[in-house]
């Protein structure tokens, strides 16, 4: 390569690698694995080890992060926030090991090894045991706070059970089985969903609202002592983890201390397989001196300290090939494509489907059947496509798009302003949509209907029993016992299930109708503000958003379920078959409970009850729960570890605050409860 090229490739790979890291740092999005990011940053400075002259200080090998966010306030570190170096074979880890052994001049020094946890890098500082502030780890000198958010985690103790001082580093996540449910809620929403945990973490982190970050159920870790430890009298990495384990921090507990080169080739070979058992995301290991002694003599280069590493474990990526691409329908009608994949073996299972996430994608990165294309296994857990390898793409292959129409009811396809999932519009009509919808109607949260699972639901559809969750209401036992293995004690058995769920409440219902942005609490809301069905089918938006917590997108949501035919058919149906589609309340309400129409904010982890348990309870005493404290709030309910903002709010707006005994006490004498409110 001559010079000229030289300086051509440099930039190209230092514009190539900016983009990525304003894509991971700031907009929390990846379009490449960690495995290939690196090998950018290596070939860059490979290239700048070979040219010196075309190195520059703003070079991407020099830094280490993101610019912070202009929407959260700054927070400036003492002493900088480092990355890691890495290794990815076992012949860089000898040669570390060896260079490390003679620079201290051991010949076995002992290494602290660490799972390396995939989310976002922060800092937090304790004083006197109490929680004072926490930051993300920005471009290491500058970082964002995010105090209030990471006191919304509820792993993260706010007071230490030891009254030290000190600063710590560690690492907010987001576990495997959380993602799969916050994105199965944002795909029924038609948003976009989460690539993998760490963007989902990262963007739970950085909300401006610590009420979301609280909804989105992140966990951390915690694995350095930044200062503090001189102090403390703590010398050494391994005595680090024990003393924050002490302390009550959440310490990710697989580390161990290793004696030779030999310690650290079996820990890693040990974690290379076993860490797609773990319920979060590992990319590696980090390796550290232990003696922290020995940390202060080795310092640290511009970007990375000469004591620690990371051995990254390689992004497993198999080349196979598309068969076929199919679209499902979903109970809210998203129209879902997924791979079907010639058999191919990742991270120790046989993978034949693989998620394409949604039609965007599918577009940018131009998938088509026959394509060969590149799988992985996001989160180790979802099988992906990640690219398509072009050089091997088959003559006469077509550009895939969305259908025009259903492919299971023939009803046109639409997407809606804003969202990246297109929608089919045939509502219950929709076979697809109908299976989904019986299916939710019949779940414990909704309407409860015991014997009616998923295996009934499909034999009721395959024999024609029911077109609609009304038909389960004209169901006798003579039709249930034509059906495959259904005798008398089964038909019985699901019949006396139907006839019970005529008594669910008017809540239950609307939750089980499974209108878009409605869940159990939302259908709460317009149960008790409605009372009735009827009166529901026939409200307008401007009438829905006068119920408290009702925005606009819910209102819109409502009205377009309501005044679609098919469903106002079934909704009707059910009025006629004896539904019981009256919200009946206690008759501490019907007699002007204690506290009707009044608004009341529960916040924190409460200890006799369940959140859902504690605003049913609300509710029937004539309450209403909101989420924020207003004006209007008559009383916050304080359970553990509530919320700093609503706290803060409540004392600006002088609001009245309980604690749960006090609360439950005060309405033990439901005499004096209203003067409690006066």
């Amino acid at each position: 390569m001559t010079y000229d090229e030289a300086e051509i490739t440099i930039e190209r790979l230092r514009q190539e690698i900016g983009r990525h890291n304003r894509l991971y740092y700031e907009d929390n999005l990846a379009e490449i694995s960690d495995g290939a990011y690196d090998q950018l940053v290596a070939e860059l400075a490979h290239l700048e080890h070979e040219y010196p002259r075309l190195k520059r200080e703003n070079s991407p090998t020099n830094s280490v992060g993101g610019r912070p966010s202009n929407a959260l306030k700054s927070v400036i570190f003492d002493k900088p926030v480092l990355s890691l170096g890495n290794l990815h074979n076992h012949d860089e880890l000898r040669e570390f090991y060896h260079r490390t052994a003679e620079l201290i001049d051991q010949d076995h020094p002992q290494f602290c090894a660490e799972l390396k946890i995939d989310g976002l890098s922060v800092v937090v500082n304790y004083e006197s045991g109490r929680l004072i502030r926490g930051a993300t780890r920005g471009d290491g000198h500058q970082g964002e706070d995010v105090t209030a958010n990471l006191m919304a985690i509820e792993g993260i103790p706010q007071i230490l059970t030891h009254p030290v001082t000190v600063e710590l580093r560690g690492e907010v996540y987001m576990g495997r089985h959380v993602l799969d449910a916050l994105n199965q809620r944002r795909s029924q929403a038609g948003q976009a969903l989460f690539a993998n945990p760490r963007n989902a973490a990262a963007g739970s982190l950085r909300q401006l609202d610590a009420e979301v970050t609280r909804e989105r159920h992140l966990s951390a870790f915690f694995y350095e002592i930044r200062d503090g430890v001189q102090t403390l009298n703590i010398t050494s990495q391994s005595q680090a983890l024990q003393a924050l384990t002490e302390w009550g921090l959440p310490v990710e507990s697989h580390w161990s201390l290793t004696q030779s080169l030999d310690d650290l080739a079996h820990f890693i070979g040990y974690w290379e397989t076993e860490r797609h058992t773990l319920p979060f995301d590992t990319d590696g290991l980090v390796l550290k001196l232990d003696d922290l002694r020995i940390h202060q003599r080795l310092g640290q280069t511009q970007k990375a300290p000469r004591w620690a590493m990371a051995f990254k474990f390689p992004p497993e990526e198999v080349l196979t090939e598309i068969l076929d691409i199919v679209v499902s329908v979903g109970r809210t009608g998203v129209l879902t494509p997924t791979a079907l994949l010639k058999p191919v073996r990742i991270a120790g299972t046989t993978v034949g489907r693989a998620s394409l996430h949604n039609w965007d994608i599918i577009g940018e990165r131009d998938i088509r059947i026959g394509d060969f294309v590149f799988v992985r296994k996001a989160g180790e857990i979802i099988p992906e496509v990640v690219r398509v390898e072009f050089a091997l793409r088959p003559e006469g292959t077509v550009p895939f798009g969305p259908p025009v129409e259903c492919p299971e009811c023939g009803s046109d396809v639409i997407r809606l302003l804003g969202e990246s999932a297109y929608r089919c519009t045939g509502g219950m009509g929709c076979p697809a949509q109908l299976r989904e919808s019986v299916i939710h109607f019949a779940s414990r949260d909704a309407m409860d209907i015991d014997g009616l699972g998923e295996k009934t639901v499909d034999l009721l559809l395959e024999h024609q029993l029911i077109q609609t969750v009304a038909d389960l209401y004209h169901l006798t036992g003579e039709d249930l016992r034509v059906l495959p293995r259904f005798g008398q004690v089964l038909s019985d058995k699901l019949i006396a299930g139907i006839e019970a769920s005529r008594h669910r409440s008017l809540a239950r219902l609307l939750f089980g109708l499974g209108i878009r942005f409605v869940g159990a609490r939302v259908a709460s809301l317009l149960a008790s503000y409605f009372g009735d069905l009827e009166s529901l089918m026939n409200a307008s938006s401007h009438d829905l958003e006068e119920v408290p917590d009702i925005g606009e997108r819910i209102a819109a949501s409502v009205v377009e379920f309501m005044e679609q035919p098919v469903n106002r058919q079934v909704l009707s149906t059910l009025v006629k078959v004896g539904v019981n589609v009256v919200e009946r309340v206690s008759s501490a309400v019907e007699s002007g409970g204690p506290l009707l129409g009044k608004t009341l904010v529960l916040t924190g982890t409460f200890e006799h009850w369940s959140r859902r348990e504690a605003e049913a309870f609300v509710a029937n005493l004539g309450g209403h729960v909101a989420t924020s404290v207003s004006k209007q709030t008559a009383v916050v309910v304080l359970g553990e570890k509530p919320g700093e903002s609503k706290l803060a709010k409540a004392r600006l707006l002088d609001v009245k605050m309980m604690r749960e005994q006090e609360f439950l006490d005060w309405v033990a004498n439901l005499k004096n409860a209203p003067e409690a409110l006066s």
